[in-house]
């Protein structure tokens, strides 16, 4: 009896932890190479842009980190990658759309 309620204990601490959110600012290598769809190359690629400045939000993520872009963002927030406690909503490419449109205005 006492094997299977250590094992359920066992069981149910391995399934929180895969679901736990994992923020983007402080998460390691070792993070994110836990969560689905995210490999040793795209782990550096967010590491090596953190150490530039910390990630203000999704817009901030998929303009610096290679290979990240509105779905790939959809796919990291479902499997429980934050920015700044928020997962990814859709809004971040509008955000990035008025960015750019701002920037191609030529100065008054």
């Amino acid at each position: 009896m006492f094997k299977k309620v250590l094992a359920s204990l066992a069981f149910a601490a391995i399934s929180v932890a895969s679901s736990a959110a994992v923020e983007i600012n402080k998460g390691s290598v070792a993070d994110f190479d836990g969560l689905p769809g995210v490999g040793p190359a795209l782990s550096k690629r967010i590491v090596d842009a953190r150490q530039q400045a910390e990630f203000k939000d999704w817009s901030d993520v998929m303009a610096r980190v290679k290979g990240v872009k509105q779905k790939s963002a959809a796919k990291l927030s479902a499997a429980g990658l934050t920015v700044n406690g928020k997962p990814f909503d859709g809004s971040a490419k509008a955000q990035e759309t008025k960015k750019a449109r701002a920037a191609d205005k030529p100065a008054r």
